[in-house]
């Protein structure tokens, strides 16, 4: 904290003069000197000049006892910074850390809502986003919002490092979405099917699409919120009758048993509803779902 310790002394402020040029040229030069493997802690300390240097400017003012006109105009002058400083702070710091910065002010909000942001994100996490082509099928690219959700998903929870990634990723957002729509989703074999042409528009041998989409359909049901809605989605799934339909539009029984399993395991007081349909579909039953 020796920045804020250097900002606080009153001769630096009187020295500076344009109150309204200082910050944006000190945190401009921060972000021009960051290499790719900045440390987080370089990107936080910018942050806090942005929120706390107008307090501590007005401190400095307060106890120079000037006249509120000063105060408002001195206030004014940091309350916004340029907007592609801010983008090159943010994009910088934890995507984890996204939804509560966007809370902070209704300026910082309306940047995650824009599109400059996303793309800034997009070339700086994914360089190689710019070279990607557009896909044929049913499930469309999106704009970088959407794109960088992909291929955020696409790394972190498939963890591959191939063209498939963003593909993954999109289909994965399709499926977690649909599922979760609250009126009554789509029967789950139109969903399938809709991923396995996917994969197959895109070039995919009907092998790979038909385990591929078996590891979406695991990844998203491992993602579920453990509520009612989840419940109930998880129970219509299991009531769905076997239908058949020729490979690979058939659902894995991967997938099936994870249906069962997460009845069991997440939603014990439930599971007497469907024992007797996975003693059906399943022998032996894993004592694990009984409870023992």
């Amino acid at each position: 904290m020796i920045w804020l310790r250097y900002l606080n002394q009153r001769c630096w402020f009187k020295i500076c003069g344009n109150s309204s040029l200082v910050l944006p040229s000190l945190i401009e030069g921060v972000l021009v000197s960051w290499g790719p493997g900045v440390d987080t802690t370089i990107v936080l300390l910018c942050l806090q000049l942005i929120i706390f240097f107008p307090f501590y400017w007005l401190l400095t003012v307060m106890t120079d006892n000037r006249d509120s006109d000063t105060l408002i105009l001195v206030d004014n002058s940091f309350g916004r910074l340029p907007d592609h400083l801010l983008i090159e702070i943010f994009i910088r710091l934890p995507v984890s850390e996204w939804a509560q910065i966007s809370c902070v002010k209704k300026q910082w909000a309306s940047l995650f809502l824009g599109e400059c942001l996303w793309q800034a994100a997009l070339m700086r996490t994914f360089p190689s986003a710019s070279q990607a082509k557009r896909w044929p099928g049913p499930i469309p690219q999106g704009l970088s919002k959407r794109r960088f959700a992909a291929l955020y998903v696409g790394k972190h929870i498939f963890a591959l490092d191939d063209e498939i990634d963003e593909i993954l990723g999109h289909t994965y957002l399709f499926l977690k979405e649909q599922l979760e729509l609250s009126n009554m989703p789509p029967p789950s074999g139109i969903l399938h099917g809709t991923i396995i042409d996917q994969f197959i528009t895109c070039g995919k041998s009907r092998d790979v699409a038909h385990e591929l989409a078996s590891q979406i359909w695991l990844a998203v049901l491992d993602n579920l919120d453990e509520n009612q809605h989840t419940f109930l989605l998880l129970k219509r799934l299991a009531l769905e009758g076997d239908v058949f339909l020729p490979f690979p539009y058939s659902r894995s029984i991967k997938v099936q048993w994870r249906v069962f399993e997460k009845l069991f395991t997440d939603f014990r007081d439930y599971y007497y509803d469907v024992l007797a349909i996975a003693k059906n579909k399943f022998q032996p039953i894993p004592s694990a779902w009984l409870g023992f």
